[in-house]
């Protein structure tokens, strides 16, 4: 598409003064072809439930492991890493946040 930076420029006071103009005929168009529906989409949000979605019968059982002493803490993400997985040998920043 070709254009034509010669050509003069329209002001932003024109700009401003149309676009309120075509932004006020088409609020009135747009009420006057849709009906007006008045949800409440806390309502609705409550009323809707996902298939398998209630776990309240489930116990979450978790057996916590505490740090290895070939891992480390990486000071950005802040997840335990094989020491493997260290930008430099001895360094706390893993290879993902480097």
């Amino acid at each position: 598409m070709a254009t034509d930076y010669d050509a003069p420029r329209r002001g932003a006071e024109d700009e401003d003064a149309e676009s309120i103009e075509e932004v006020k005929a088409a609020a009135a168009t747009k009420k006057s072809q849709s009906p007006e529906v008045d949800e409440d989409e806390t309502l609705v949000a409550e009323t809707f439930e996902l298939p398998g979605a209630d776990l309240s019968h489930e116990s979450l059982d978790i057996t916590v492991i505490p740090q290895q002493p070939d891992e480390f803490v990486c000071s950005s993400c802040f997840l335990v890493h094989h020491h493997a997985a260290a930008v430099q040998p001895g360094a706390t920043v893993c290879r993902d946040c480097a």
